[in-house]
């Protein structure tokens, strides 16, 4: 259980991607932090796992199958969260497409299909969960979204150009999201990791780049789920109660200077 401004006792939160390495630990997070969390990801057996894993340690988490970029499906999931816990206080966009990241290269190679895969997960879900939760936490006097952007959505490279592309688009959709209903008590943020550590990340990135990504970071290590889930449930609580609008990246200082110069010596 959480305690003092951070505690989440009485909130309801809904995590997509829920079953992810930093989904289940942001659910996780936010259920010992005292929320009821709907924890909601595209397949019905690691859904049904995660949360099964969770509420064994005596944490409010149920599992719920939803595909995001289906506006029936997110409806229901939002329906279902309403029906079994009452509302929604807390959305947490994480869900992403990452099954494509090997093919997503440059634009003049795209797929068009990919591009619109990736696009209607990555950004239409987080679209059309606002879109539903939002009058929800407006009628239970507002609530925190936290979108999880991405530092790619934060600056160019030369691969993975629909996946950049769809979170700076989140990027946009957290700044009007936030203007649109601060003042109906709809805070809205995001956070951009860098590279984190997950078992996906292990599977399919060579040690040496990752190694690669490490040196550039400022904090030399790569992220954890806990990280970025840590800031989750900060953003959500009420400790965070004059913050919207904003991009907060948990990168180890990646984007914070020129990674080019890091090997250079301080002095």
């Amino acid at each position: 259980m959480g305690n003092g401004t951070q505690s989440l006792a009485g909130k309801v939160a809904v995590v997509t991607g829920g079953a992810g390495g930093i989904g289940v630990a942001t659910v996780e997070a936010l259920a010992a932090a005292g929320a009821d969390v709907v924890l909601a990801d595209v397949e019905d057996a690691p859904v049904e796992k995660a949360a099964a894993e969770l509420a064994a340690k005596g944490l409010s988490v149920v599992g719920r199958t939803v595909d995001v970029a289906s506006e029936d499906s997110v409806r229901a999931l939002v329906d279902f969260t309403v029906d079994t816990f009452g509302g929604i206080d807390v959305l947490d966009n994480n869900a992403a497409l990452t099954s494509a990241i090997r093919a997503d290269r440059d634009v003049v190679s795209m797929p068009v299909e990919l591009w619109d895969r990736v696009l209607a997960v990555n950004l239409r879900g987080p679209m059309l969960l606002c879109k539903h939760a939002v009058p929800v936490m407006i009628a239970r006097g507002g609530g925190s979204i936290v979108n999880i952007t991405s530092g790619q959505g934060l600056s160019g490279d030369r691969v993975m150009v629909a996946y950049g592309s769809s979170k700076g688009g989140l990027v946009a959709l957290t700044r009007f999201v936030a203007a649109a209903y601060g003042a109906q008590g709809v805070r809205c943020n995001a956070v951009a990791p860098g590279l984190i550590r997950t078992p996906a990340l292990e599977a399919d990135m060579p040690l040496p780049v990752q190694q690669m990504f490490q040196s550039a970071n400022l904090i030399p290590r790569l992220g954890t789920p806990e990280d970025v889930a840590g800031l989750v449930v900060y953003l959500a609580s009420s400790a965070a109660s004059f913050i919207t609008g904003q991009v907060l990246p948990v990168d180890g200082g990646f984007l914070a200077h020129l990674p080019t110069l890091s090997p250079l010596p301080a002095h």
